[in-house]
């Protein structure tokens, strides 16, 4: 083979060799071209598919969203028309009512100008009727009212008399049946005890050896502790005793509680006065605050200040009339928890009035003014309610009652104070009263006697029936009743009973 054959044998297989390879190339290239078209339209469709998925879920949730939007678009088209419909029946209550109204109004301007016409008829007919009196009586004007005057009354006395006392009768059994059944109530239902301890200021000696060694030389001991209790110690006047005097009750139980424990120890000298009678004044000071805490336990009061506490528990040592005023104060904050709840009041504010009345008592003798009055001031002060304030400030009739629970606070006050046993007085002090009860009815007209029975809780007045009529009667009873009021001061209640009779005696012969 020729140089030029080889030459021209490999042209040829360069030239087979590249067309061969375009060639494939070109299938290949083919190939790769079909297959992504066909991945392009597998995708295509699936993208399509996805869409057309979308576009349902769309479609499905827009039809639901739609569907929820005329729900509740229907909802509320219902509660607008029943809105509606309701407030057209309110409006037609009210054109109702007002139509009423309107006629109520034009009743009662006819019925005011008929009875103001009546009223000036009325007005001229009596000018007229005194005018023709004064021109037959030959009287002045003013001397023909008054006998007019005098004439319908006494001619209507006896009616009103009569209705008067009927309609207080009436009155009386009702409401005194009622208050008997509260006030029954409350007593079975609170036992409190019939009697109180009375504070001594006696201190009993085992011998009479003692009372030269409380004495001390020259009197240094009796003076040690006559300085710090405050007290006078009366060594001479009783035998196998020695007699505490002083005006504040806790100093003489500080001054009894010292010597008690002097006689005890037998250790008596100036210094070691003075140390028991610090050692006293702090068991009296805790004793006092023990009784004030069990004292307002006892009631069921919370949220007191401590310091009024205090001030409560002082009273275990405050008597009045022999009856200790703590245990008073607790009969008669009982007593008006009760009376509250069967008439409805406030039964803590009736409480607390009740416990609180006498609260001035534990510092009477350390400040000027009425019991009543310090005990406002100690109540505003330690932050106490008002209403119970006002409920505690009326008990003795130095403020008006303000509240119900004043009214129920004065009753039970009344009903622990004077109950048998609760109180004791002295012979001279309870003679003066029934003296002066009958003093009192004697000093009216027409009285021809009067007695004071039943300790003093009833006064009986005979009148003269020429000189007082039924009428009089009544209002003979209510004046001295006031008079009593407003000249004497008793605990509880004093019944006054007039009594009119007539006696005609003939004889058969």
């Amino acid at each position: 083979m020729t140089p030029f054959v080889q030459t021209f044998f490999g042209l040829f297989l360069i030239f087979l060799g590249i067309s061969v390879g375009y060639l494939l190339r070109k299938f290949l290239a083919t190939q790769q071209i079909a297959s992504a078209e066909s991945e392009a339209k597998r995708l295509l469709s699936k993208a399509k598919e996805e869409s057309n998925k979308l576009v349902i879920e769309g479609q499905e949730k827009s039809v639901k969203l739609i569907e929820e939007a005329k729900k509740e678009a229907r909802e509320r088209e219902r509660t607008l028309n029943s809105a509606e419909e309701r407030i057209q029946r309110i409006e037609g209550k009210l054109d109702e009512r007002a139509a009423k109204i309107a006629d109520a109004e034009e009743a009662v301007v006819a019925k005011a100008d008929k009875v103001g016409a009546l009223r000036q008829e009325l007005e001229q007919l009596k000018e007229d009727e005194i005018k023709r009196l004064a021109t037959i009586a030959g009287l002045s004007l003013e001397e023909a009212k008054s006998e007019l005057f005098s004439r319908v009354e006494s001619s209507i006395s006896d009616d009103l008399a009569r209705r008067t006392q009927k309609l207080v009768a009436e009155g009386e059994e009702h409401f005194s049946e009622r208050a008997r059944e509260i006030i029954v109530t409350a007593l079975q239902r609170y036992a409190g005890s019939h009697s109180a301890d009375v504070t001594t200021t006696v201190v009993a000696l085992p011998n009479e050896d003692l009372k030269g060694r409380i004495i001390g030389k020259e009197g240094r001991n009796i003076k040690a502790l006559e300085r710090a209790t405050g007290c006078e110690i009366l060594v001479d006047d009783a035998p196998g005793a020695i007699v505490v005097s002083g005006f504040d009750p806790i100093r003489r139980h500080i001054a009894k509680i010292a010597l008690e424990k002097l006689i005890s120890d037998g250790r008596i000298q100036p210094a070691r006065i003075e140390e028991v009678v610090e050692q006293a004044k702090a068991q009296i000071e805790a004793e006092i605050r023990r009784a004030g805490e069990a004292a307002v336990t006892d009631v069921g009061i919370i949220g007191i200040d401590p310091r009024l506490i205090f001030l409560l528990g002082r009273l275990k040592f405050r008597t009045s009339y022999g009856q200790n005023v703590l245990l008073h104060s607790i009969e008669a904050a009982h007593v008006a928890g009760m009376i509250a709840a069967e008439v409805g009041a406030n039964v803590s504010v009736a409480k607390q009035g009740a416990l609180f009345h006498d609260i001035g008592k534990s510092i009477d003798h350390e400040v000027e003014g009425t019991h009543v009055e310090i005990g406002r001031k100690l109540l505003a002060r330690f932050g106490v309610n008002e209403e119970v304030i006002k409920a505690m400030q009326s008990h003795h009739d130095e403020y008006p009652n303000e509240n119900p629970e004043s009214i129920i606070v004065r009753v039970s006050e009344s009903i622990s104070a004077a109950r048998p046993g609760a109180r004791r007085d002295t012979v001279e002090n309870y003679i003066k009263r029934l003296e002066d009860l009958e003093r009192i009815a004697n000093e009216f007209p027409g009285v021809e006697k009067s007695f004071a029975i039943q300790a003093g809780r009833e006064l009986r007045v005979f009148v003269a029936p020429k000189d007082i009529d039924d009428w009089g009667a009544q209002k003979l009873a209510r004046s001295i009743a006031d008079q009593i009021e407003s000249t004497l001061k008793y605990p509880g209640e004093i019944k006054v009973n007039v009594i009119r009779e007539t006696r005609v005696i003939e004889y058969a012969k």
